[in-house]
Parts: C-alpha cells; sequence; structure tokens
C-alpha cells in the first residue's frame, strides 16, 4: 500500500466489513472488483458529506493491500494540501482512489496531472475511483479531456441510510471496535445527533473511549452522563 507523508494514513475502521451497504450493494460490488480486478473503467461515487465516501474508498485500497496489490487513498483536499508532484509514480499502481476531487478542479496544474494518472494506469491496467460532492455534470472540470475520461466509467450516488440503516451502521462500527452498543441506546444517539453518519461515528468514537476509561456498557444513562444530559 502506498504510504502517504504529511501523517495521512487510512482509518483503521474503514474497511467493507464496518460499512453498512443497505441501499448501496451494486455501488461496493464495484469497488470490491475495482480493488481485485485490473483494466476496469474509472468509477466516480458522489453524495453530500458525511454520507461514507471516504470510508468507501480507504475500505477498497484496503481490500487491495490484502490481496497483495499496490494501491493509494488520495485526499485531495487534504490539510496541509498536498503537492501536485505526489500523484507522480502512482500510474504504476494497481487501484488509486482520489477523494474529494472538487478541491483541486480548476487548478491546471493538478488538472494535467490527473490526465497523466488516468492515461498512466489505463496503459498499465490500474484503476481509478474518484469520489466528489458532486455528480459528474454538477463537478466542474476545466480540461475537457480529463472531464471526458473521468465520466466515461461508471457513476454511483453514495445512498443515505434511514433512521434503522443507521442503527445498523453504528452497531457494526461498534461491533468491528470491539464492544456493543444496545439498540436502545443507539436510538437514543440517533434522536439526539444530527443525520450525518461520520458525526454519529465520532460520537461512538468518543462515547468508546470513555466508556473504556470508565469500565463501563453503554448504556443510555451513561451515555447521558457522558453527553451532559
Amino acid at each position: 500500500m502506498q504510504q502517504l507523508p504529511l501523517e495521512v494514513r487510512l482509518a483503521d475502521h474503514a474497511v467493507f466489513a464496518s460499512f453498512h451497504a443497505a441501499g448501496n450493494e451494486l455501488l461496493v460490488h464495484q469497488l470490491r472488483a475495482a480493488a481485485t480486478g485490473a483494466g476496469q473503467p474509472p468509477l466516480w461515487i458522489w453524495a453530500p458529506p458525511g454520507h461514507g465516501k471516504s470510508h468507501l474508498l480507504q475500505a477498497a485500497v484496503a481490500l487491495a493491500d490484502e490481496a497483495g496489490r499496490r494501491a493509494a487513498y488520495v485526499p485531495l483536499g487534504a490539510t496541509p494540501a498536498l503537492p501536485v508532484g505526489f500523484l507522480e509514480g502512482m500510474g504504476a499502481l494497481n487501484l488509486v482512489c482520489l477523494d474529494d476531487l472538487p478541491a483541486v478542479a480548476l487548478q491546471p496544474e493538478w488538472e494535467r496531472a490527473l490526465f497523466r494518472l488516468y492515461e498512466e494506469l489505463r496503459a498499465s491496467g490500474g484503476n481509478l475511483v474518484v469520489a466528489s460532492s458532486g455528480s459528474p455534470v454538477e463537478t466542474a472540470v476545466g480540461l475537457a479531456d480529463l472531464a471526458s475520461r473521468l465520466k466515461s466509467g461508471a457513476t454511483f450516488r453514495v445512498q443515505a441510510l434511514d433512521d434503522e440503516g443507521r442503527l445498523c451502521a453504528l452497531q457494526m462500527r461498534a461491533n468491528f471496535r470491539g464492544f456493543e452498543l444496545p439498540a436502545e441506546t443507539g436510538r437514543y444517539l440517533l434522536a439526539r445527533v444530527g443525520r450525518s453518519s461520520a458525526e454519529l461515528f465520532r460520537l461512538l468514537d468518543t462515547l468508546d473511549r470513555a466508556a473504556l476509561a470508565a469500565q463501563k456498557r453503554l448504556t443510555i444513562p451513561f451515555v447521558r452522563q457522558v453527553l451532559g444530559g
């Protein structure tokens, strides 16, 4: 797996086993295929923030790594910003997952580098996955050749989960981390927190650390205490 500078690393929880795929089964299938196959058309996945795009991209890279393939997850919107030269040499990888395309779109130097990366991957049989907050039509790309190539493959919108799906996702994340989240506690959290899965997962991580420190289970009274009412 290609390691990134600037302390950017794959999240340990970002694997397919901890992603509740309801409504996104075909997308997950396609990402698995991109992680383990060769010479496939590019994939474009999109959704507003908080729908799990970064999780899915990192899960694909983790799966490719497990299969003994060379892969990289590239957060284009990272802080501090990645240098454009960071993409050099990635055309020889088996899989490259580019997150947050709008962060560098309409920057000519970046767009030329992305075009070169696409062509190098195509020539070597590597696969490319791109994530954006908008569809290909909604995401402005100035370099026409790059835009046409990125649009040449399949496009998937990451479907949002309903409340039961969000509860299942929370419980899957908890199980993956090695603790139990009772359904009643999960529903209590859903009633208190916004609909963003990312926000819910951050809160779950906080509660996990608090429960470990206090040697407590995640009951509603304990969660209420941690959250201050």
